[in-house]
């Protein structure tokens, strides 16, 4: 199952994240509760876990520090905002070929963290004169909003807020950033040596966007863009990879399989299905594109597009009866459909296949709690509380909260809802529940202690 949550982030974050990937950090709450639409599904994650463990591993953060978070955008790029979340965007993924361009982009991306180039531009803005520099950020991202949308005024004004600040403060960030990113690229590639990768899907990536350089903002990839390329940059970065003893070093066929199902995954879901009918011919046969055209069968709609879809899964699942994600997409579609009972059994054996996808256990629960009457709801509720513990996030306690309410335990569901809101950056509507909840809750309890942080938290400004 693939979902998207849609959240709220400012237009200063927004643009400031693809300037220079850095101040939003200290905005209040989780990074996934103020940025962009946020894609959560097992597969995917999963794939990009294993391209990015051994990296933080070598650059030794433990497990679990750090989170891959995917963007629902067709632009090729990726970003950091901090030191506990690496944001890579679909179009990414859809556009890299091989699993060592993803994973050269990680690289390149962890190298900011152990850089603390973060930590090292907030300093900066609290020692220079904050107000003119804000300033002068503040310009650039509204030329780069006008020139993407293509208002004048818009872009106007941006020129007129940087040129009236001062540029000497805006010439040392723009140098220092510079320098940042050259340090990213030898600290991305100390981590491809250490995992004995080769660096070639960074340097990919980055001869991809050279020639950007030379054209206006408006048309550059958002990676272009917030990834600033010279001509000797690139040079150094081509030598430093190819005189690599692992320059050589290619993707497993496995991984290369997961990749390229990932990408059938999001083409089948996010594209229109003439598109990924285009993209993914029926002369291919391949997995991935049987995946592909399985999905877009479905969504395509029209009269037996469920009994056509679900015959291409259960070719998939005759190929593959092992791929605990085949299974979950036949759940998925059937519950798209409304025949939830019949998304149970499938659901099951994907979960019994990934015991430890909590997703996958949060969608069952779901189909639990809709059609199996007390039986299903009491089921529902250990099924999501062992989700929560391995991660939390908003769908879990909101159907949590269902569950409660189905039982009468009116106070339990009200706290589940405020954690809902709280993940999901609604501090208003998370206080609220959380102080209605916290009357009627057990003081002391884990729920009435993670009401009360709610309701004295305070958000940062």
């Amino acid at each position: 199952m693939l979902s998207i949550t849609k959240t709220k982030w400012s237009r200063f974050a927004a643009f400031f994240g693809l300037f220079c990937c850095a101040l939003v950090a200290s905005l209040p709450q989780d990074a996934s509760a103020q940025g962009v639409p946020l894609i959560r599904d097992t597969e995917i994650e999963n794939v990009l876990n294993d391209y990015a463990q051994p990296l933080f591993k070598a650059a030794g953060f433990g497990a679990g520090r750090i989170r891959m978070r995917i963007v629902q955008s067709d632009a090729f790029n990726a970003f950091v905002l901090d030191g506990k979340n690496v944001f890579v965007h679909t179009g990414t993924l859809m556009q890299a070929n091989t699993p060592n361009e993803v994973i050269g982009v990680i690289a390149h991306e962890t190298g900011h963290i152990t850089g603390g180039h973060m930590a090292a531009l907030r300093a900066r803005i609290a020692k220079d004169q904050t107000r003119a520099l804000l300033a002068q950020i503040l310009g650039i991202g509204l030329m780069v909003a006008g020139g993407v949308s293509g208002s004048d005024s818009l872009g106007g004004a941006g020129q007129g807020v940087m040129f009236g600040g001062n540029e000497v403060i805006m010439r040392s960030l723009l140098a220092e950033r510079r320098q940042q990113e050259s340090a990213a690229d030898q600290a991305g590639l100390t981590l491809l040596n250490a995992t004995r990768q080769s660096g070639r899907g960074m340097l990919t990536t980055f001869e991809r966007f050279a020639a950007q350089e030379y054209i206006s903002d408006a048309q550059k990839e958002a990676f272009a863009r917030s990834h600033p390329l010279s001509t000797d940059r690139l040079a150094r970065l081509r030598k430093l990879v190819e005189t690599s003893p692992h320059y050589g070093n290619k993707d497993s066929a496995e991984l290369q399989l997961r990749h390229d199902l990932m990408r059938a995954k999001l083409s089948g879901y996010l594209e229109k299905p003439q598109t990924v009918f285009n993209r993914y011919p029926a002369t291919d046969n391949s997995l991935p594109a049987r995946y592909a055209r399985a999905l877009a069968r479905f969504f395509q709609g029209g009269p037996g597009a469920l009994d056509a879809a679900m015959a291409q899964v259960d070719g998939l699942l005759a190929t593959r009866p092992d791929y605990p994600y085949f299974w979950e997409v036949k759940g998925d579609l059937l519950m798209r459909s409304g025949r939830t009972s019949d998304a149970i059994a499938p659901l099951r054996q994907a979960l019994k296949l990934a015991p430890n996808a909590s997703l996958i256990r949060v969608q069952l629960a779901g189909a639990l709690q809709e059609t199996q009457g007390e039986q299903g709801v009491n089921e529902s509720i250990t099924l999501l509380r062992k989700s929560l513990i391995e991660d939390e996030n908003p769908r879990a306690y909101r159907l949590l909260a269902n569950s409660y309410y189905k039982m009468g335990r009116r106070p339990e569901a009200d706290a589940m809802i405020a954690q809902a809101y709280f993940l999901e950056g609604n501090l208003k509507q998370a206080q609220l529940f959380a102080k209605r909840a916290q009357t009627k809750l057990r003081q002391g309890t884990p729920e009435w202690l993670k009401n009360d942080d709610i309701i004295n938290y305070k958000p940062q400004t």
